[in-house]
């Protein structure tokens, strides 16, 4: 979301008072100044279980919801449903968002890293990547530790009035026939924990 308040409808819908997830403004550990822009997927165990694709653009981390998660088969178009801009800070979030909450439920750090903005104009010009996303299109390279290589986001029109996106790998290097893992066998890039050692680690520390 563009404007003054980018992250309005965040904060909108939390009680920070409630839930342990980062209100914004401050700096995400570990990052210098000059650091690539940076992306996470989240595999986030709410009222249906999807993964949350983040990418860092113009100081936030705009969001979408792929339930069946990126693929590395650039012959899987996967869904991929724009929800609210993040503040940066959410790419350190792993733990448990309490029940009655929005978005109740355990998260974790399925994958993380930075990309590249790959989107060119007919002139072989780099289009800045909000301005991409704002026309409906946007390549980009993923560098992580588990996704690799050319991915695009493309929007393909509303759906009952919300925005209908694909995320797709492309051809070439680091594509391969397979798919995210089954969430709850997944483990974290951060800490290497499953959704159950999340959750059973926030309930023992409660």
């Amino acid at each position: 979301m563009s404007g003054k308040e980018p992250l309005r409808d965040y904060h909108r819908k939390r009680r920070f008072d409630r839930t342990a997830e980062p209100e914004g403004g401050g700096a995400r550990r570990g990052r210098g100044a000059h650091a690539d822009p940076a992306f996470v997927v989240q595999i986030h165990d709410a009222s249906t279980m999807h993964f949350d694709f983040r990418l860092e653009v113009d100081g936030v981390l705009r969001s979408w919801a792929v339930p069946k998660g990126p693929s590395s088969d650039p012959q899987e178009k996967r869904l991929a449903l724009p929800t609210e801009d993040h503040p940066l800070e959410y790419a350190d979030f792993e733990g448990v968002i309490a029940p009655g909450e929005y978005g109740g439920g355990t998260v974790i750090i399925w994958d993380e890293g930075t990309f590249r903005n790959l989107t060119e104009d007919r002139h072989g010009g780099e289009v800045p990547m909000a301005e991409a996303l704002e026309r409906g299109h946007a390549s980009f390279a993923l560098h992580g530790r588990k996704l690799h290589g050319g991915y695009a986001l493309t929007r393909t029109g509303p759906d009952g009035g919300r925005e209908r996106w694909l995320l797709v790998k492309k051809s070439g290097s680091n594509a391969a026939a397979h798919d995210a893992p089954q969430p709850h066998r997944a483990r974290s890039a951060r800490t290497g924990r499953t959704l159950k050692r999340v959750a059973e680690d926030a309930a023992g520390g409660s």
